[in-house]
């Protein structure tokens, strides 16, 4: 039996949050999320969890009590679709996915755990979009102390990118220690471009085969970076593909797949100075001494299919690969996503940072009150 203290992970994606959330010691019992194909990675890289392809909108009391078999629930996390809210999108405030994030605070009140953890955009911060999360927020059940939204930066907990992202922290102060937003101030060193993905190889050749999902070997490289050095550990027991881990052991990983330029788009990326922008395709050129942008994730086919720009290379006249977004989100090279980029790219965008819901789902461990493993004590 499971020890762990237990969380749901809704709007769960690809399955960024509920790693984080494993690495720190929880186990994630059910992950739910309407998005079959951004969700496929979760039921393959966490085959211990109830992955569930649903409406959270028709979920009730009763659906959570089969799904959960009635046991406690500890946390509920989430990243409610954020497009109604984001800056780098239309914004628009007739999204009817703006109505999401009270269903994220639906759900707590009916699972009632001992703490939740909501991710954003940025621009749920903005003037015009504050009123809706303090609306949310007010209809949280009166048990739960509610810290102030803290905008954390990925880059300060230990990722390679700059992206920024709103968290909402409740928990029930009878059944945990306190918690204050100081709490959950970062300031780690700073991982680089070049720590993050310099020891990867260049992309191969596109598979014909459906089911393949891009494994090559490393870059040779005698001095490794610390993050590269975690990123190529094996995965805790109960997390990860058979077919990973066993190319893992030969210093295989996967998303290499090359998207194809022609020559003069090559030598146009490759004449971009690093930390300039490409003024036709609006890519960013990493810089290997600099950070990444804010990985975007495009659109799904209910949405027009449009691909999110992507960063350059710093030195080889091309887009990153799907592994080297990967790296710099955060995600181990255990992790695969899809066998087609375009979905792999929107997993990836879409997810909360791993690093960032370790660390913050790190330090909620270490406040609960009744941990499960004491019972076992």
């Amino acid at each position: 039996m499971n020890k762990k203290p237990t969380l749901v992970d809704l709007f769960c994606g690809c399955g960024g949050f509920g790693l984080g959330g494993e690495l720190a010691g929880f186990h994630s019992v059910a992950a739910i999320d309407i998005d079959p194909t951004l969700q496929s990675a979760y039921k393959n890289n966490f085959p211990n969890t109830k992955v569930i392809n649903t409406d959270l909108t028709k979920i009730n009391d009763v659906d959570w009590k089969e799904i959960t078999n009635n046991i406690e629930i500890d946390g509920v996390i989430g990243g409610p679709p954020c497009q109604g809210y984001s800056r780098m999108g239309a914004g628009d405030i007739n999204d009817p996915r703006r109505k999401l994030l009270d269903e994220f605070f639906r759900h707590v009140n009916i699972l009632l755990p001992k703490f939740f953890v909501m991710e954003n955009v940025e621009g749920l911060m903005d003037r015009n979009n504050r009123p809706q999360l303090d609306k949310a927020i007010s209809i949280v059940d009166k048990r739960y102390k509610i810290l102030d939204p803290i905008i954390i930066d990925a880059s300060k907990c230990g990722a390679p990118t700059t992206r920024k992202r709103v968290i909402v922290i409740g928990y029930d102060p009878k059944r945990m220690k306190t918690l204050s937003k100081e709490d959950f101030v970062f300031n780690e060193p700073t991982t680089t471009v070049a720590d993050a993905i310099s020891d990867l190889s260049s992309p191969i050749l596109q598979s014909k085969d459906s089911n393949d999902f891009g494994f090559s070997p490393y870059r040779f490289n005698n001095n490794l970076s610390k993050y590269a050095l975690i990123m190529r550990e094996q995965p805790p027991k109960g997390l990860g593909t058979n077919e990973a881990k066993l190319e893992l052991k030969f210093h295989n990983t996967s998303g290499y797949f090359e998207t194809i330029h022609n020559g003069k788009v090559k030598e146009r990326y490759k004449s971009i100075i690093p930390g300039k922008t490409d003024p036709i395709s609006r890519s960013k050129k990493l810089a290997w001494d600099g950070l990444c942008p804010t990985l975007r994730a495009g659109t799904g086919s209910d949405k027009g299919s449009h691909q999110a720009v992507r960063p350059l290379h710093p030195e080889e006249g091309r887009v990153i690969t799907v592994r080297e977004a990967a790296r710099l989100q955060g995600f181990p090279d255990w992790f695969t996503f899809h066998p087609t980029k375009w979905h792999s790219f929107r997993m990836i965008g879409n997810s909360v940072s791993p690093i960032v819901s370790n660390k913050i789902l790190t330090i909620i461990y270490a406040n609960l009150e009744n941990k499960l493993l004491k019972k076992s004590a």
